[in-house]
């Protein structure tokens, strides 16, 4: 990765959860900007809720880790919403799903959404590394 990411955006229920992923980020200085969400909802409506807009593209994050469990709006439906966006929004944020489900129907779940990254809870200095690393 030549220079820091513009934003990051967290977006999971639990927050001790977002609150050590936030530390971990700063600390890192992987980014100018990291947002923490805990309803998924209220992240798509921020990011992308008026995808009509030219500053709605401009302003999209880097990199966006979202949980699968959630109230509400769960992550696979974040991720169904994210993919229904124009091929040129979708193109300029990386999505990274962050979870603890290690289960095969979900891995195979969030297999179907093309370039979506899948990572095991908790993030660590190692896994977004190598993610950086692939991805930028």
């Amino acid at each position: 990765m030549a220079s820091k990411l513009r934003s990051i955006v967290l977006v999971d229920d639990n927050e001790t959860t977002s609150f050590l992923n936030n530390r971990l980020l700063s600390r890192l200085e992987v980014a100018e900007q990291v947002y923490t969400y805990h309803k998924a909802e209220q992240a798509y409506q921020q990011i992308w809720g008026n995808e009509k807009d030219a500053a709605v593209e401009a302003n999209a994050p880097d990199l966006v880790f979202v949980d699968l469990k959630m109230p509400g709006m769960d992550g696979f439906e974040f991720l169904k919403l994210y993919s229904a966006l124009p091929p040129e929004v979708r193109e300029k944020t990386v999505m990274a799903v962050l979870t603890t489900s290690m289960h095969a129907a979900d891995t195979a779940r969030v297999a179907q959404y093309e370039g979506v990254e899948y990572l095991a809870k908790p993030l660590t200095e190692e896994k977004l590394s190598k993610l950086l690393e692939k991805r930028f």
